[in-house]
């Protein structure tokens, strides 16, 4: 086993688990440091599991992937839990919706999330893809105008969509910071 990939090791770990189903098991941040495609075999793993009847409980740093396979999720800062509830009754208690925006060229974000602040009267978020941002949007009205707005300041919107906040966008309101952060980084 010492030569086989960290997706390989991670599939026998749990293939391992699983050669009696269980009632119950738990799974402790099953697919860090997997590729995608070693991620969804996992999640087929688990979804399976509870498709025969076996209660999952998960823990994981990737809301996505609570997103995909949690009834029930746990949002737990600092040791403690400050919301519970399912994906969409989490999503629901932000209380708003989200503009999702990618743009033609990364380069006008900086100027993107200003014009969708001034608009939109909230900070635009940046996400991990240099071209794209996100809003939380209570007023859809407001949409068209800041897309409009966009167009005007000579910014391309190559893309959009209107829906429910992220799940990281669930933490962030929650929480006020990132998942990421240290206790350290909070005392700065």
């Amino acid at each position: 086993m010492k030569k086989y990939s960290g997706g390989m090791r991670r599939r026998i770990d749990i293939a391992a688990s699983l050669v009696v189903t269980p009632e119950l098991i738990f799974l402790d941040e099953p697919t860090t440091g997997l590729d995608p495609r070693s991620r969804n075999q996992v999640w087929e793993i688990v979804r399976g599991m509870v498709a025969e009847g076996a209660t999952v409980v998960l823990t994981t740093q990737y809301l996505d992937e609570a997103d995909q396979l949690a009834d029930r999720i746990a949002v737990i800062d600092h040791g403690k839990v400050i919301a519970e509830g399912s994906s969409g009754e989490l999503k629901a208690s932000v209380g708003a919706g989200s503009l999702h925006v990618r743009l033609r060229a990364p380069e006008q974000r900086a100027e993107a999330e200003r014009v969708l602040a001034g608009v939109l009267e909230v900070a635009a978020e940046p996400s991990a893809d240099p071209a794209a941002l996100s809003a939380r949007i209570s007023d859809p009205e407001r949409v068209a105008r800041s897309l409009a707005e966009l167009s005007r300041s000579g910014i391309d919107v190559t893309e959009f969509a209107l829906g429910q906040p992220s799940l990281d966008e669930v933490f962030l309101t929650l929480t006020g910071h990132a998942a990421e952060e240290t206790p350290e980084e909070d005392a700065a």
